[in-house]
């Protein structure tokens, strides 16, 4: 029986729908550290974490039976990607399931920062009535400069624009402009008309310190910032200086270049205990129906690659949409170089198989070929195919969908 480990508190729904396609769950949780991960995954095939978990390398190369790991989020950086398509680990997150929690709490503190509702609150909670209209103003007619326009970045770009913001964007890849809002070729243009910056970008490397004192600097007089993707793409205390400065009238932070392991433990940071800065502990995609959202989508995308060879999605894997089709499968990861097709199907044809029905994908160094053929484990062909220099790894479902045989390990 396939085993899956799911940590760091992932949806209930996530595990009912590997239970019900008959795989041994067992949950967890908190996060593992590398050793601990590598001693405890020994038993399991399926991995299901969440952004505090990291796959290294090492984690991959010392767990020669790890067929799959989901991601329950979007970003992906806390797995070596590379290193899980070289042994035939296919990685799964979710792009898109949370979208909308992000973007709603965005809005909510652009109108927060905008109307200096924490100053106003906090005044209260100590005993001032501080009435005033002084820093604060209506959302509608303002800037919003959005720094990433993808999933999230568009869909904010909308309701933004429905509270009768003006919206401008800047991103490194050409997307469409949605309702009217206006891409500018330069992050400088952004910066000198926006009233309100928020950044959207993903976890690459390159990423890394994307917003600091020289963005800061160039930044409209009075403007606010929000950081609602990544802890390492802002220096923030180049943020302090200049909310400090008055420069910068407010800020939102949900995301840490370090953040606590668990719920309960301690948290520090330059930003702590500043006038109109909302922080928020990395809950922007954290609500129960995104969570819930999330855990169906990452649980169905391992269910279908474990069950039909699905890679649909898959953020490392070449990409094949597959159903079931009531025959034998063998579903073989290959180095993509020449011939390697024409050597997979003389493999067949030396042992007497009828191909039905075969898929072919490639993404960089990787080839995926599915092929469907009557009677797989009555064949030979699988040990010829595992010989083969350019494996990866293969994997095999009978006729009636059972457990694949054998159970795959990367080779070569």
């Amino acid at each position: 029986m396939l085993r899956a480990l799911l940590l760091e508190n992932i949806h209930p729904d996530a595990v009912e729908i590997l239970r019900d396609a008959g795989i041994q769950v067992e949950s967890r949780p908190g996060a593992l550290d590398e050793d601990e991960l590598i001693e405890t995954l020994a038993d399991f095939q399926i991995l299901g974490i969440r952004s505090k978990t990291q796959v290294t390398r090492r984690v991959v190369e010392s767990l020669p039976g790890l067929l799959a790991v989901g991601t329950f989020s979007i970003g992906t950086n806390q797995i070596d990607l590379e290193a899980a398509a070289a042994h035939g680990v296919a990685v799964f997150n979710a792009p898109f399931s949370n979208t909308r929690s992000v973007v709603e709490l965005a809005v909510a503190e652009i109108i927060a920062l905008t109307r200096r509702l924490t100053v106003r609150d906090s005044a209260l909670h100590q005993g001032v009535w501080d009435k005033t209209a002084d820093g604060s103003h209506e959302v509608r007619g303002r800037t919003l400069g959005i720094i990433g326009y993808g999933n999230i970045g568009s869909q904010l770009s909308v309701l933004a624009e429905n509270l009768g913001m003006n919206v401008v964007f800047f991103d490194t890849s050409e997307k469409l402009a949605l309702g009217n809002a206006r891409r500018v070729e330069t992050l400088d243009e952004l910066l000198a008309v926006s009233d309100a910056v928020t950044i959207h970008v993903d976890g690459r490397a390159g990423n890394a310190g994307l917003f600091g004192e020289d963005l800061f600097a160039r930044m409209k007089p009075g403007a606010i910032f929000l950081n609602l993707s990544r802890g390492f793409v802002v220096d923030v205390d180049a943020l302090r200086t200049h909310i400090l400065s008055g420069h910068l009238s407010g800020a939102a932070v949900d995301v840490f270049p370090t953040e606590p392991k668990k719920r309960g433990d301690h948290f520090d940071s330059p930003l702590r205990g500043l006038d109109n800065v909302i922080l928020t502990p990395h809950v922007g995609g954290s609500t129960e129906e995104a969570q819930q959202n999330i855990g169906q989508f990452v649980a169905k995308k391992l269910r279908d690659y474990l069950f039909t060879g699905s890679t649909m999605l898959s953020v490392n894997l070449p990409n094949l949409q597959l159903e079931h089709t009531g025959v034998g499968r063998i579903a073989l990861l290959h180095r993509n170089v020449p011939g390697v097709l024409a050597a997979v199907n003389q493999v067949f044809a030396d042992h007497g198989a009828n191909i039905e029905a075969q898929m072919l994908a490639t993404r960089g160094e990787l080839g995926y070929v599915v092929t469907d053929i009557s009677d797989v484990t009555q064949r030979g062909a699988s040990a010829k195919l595992m010989e083969m220099a350019t494996t990866v790894r293969l994997r095999i479902r009978d006729a009636f969908d059972r457990p694949e045989f054998p159970p795959g390990p990367a080779a070569g």
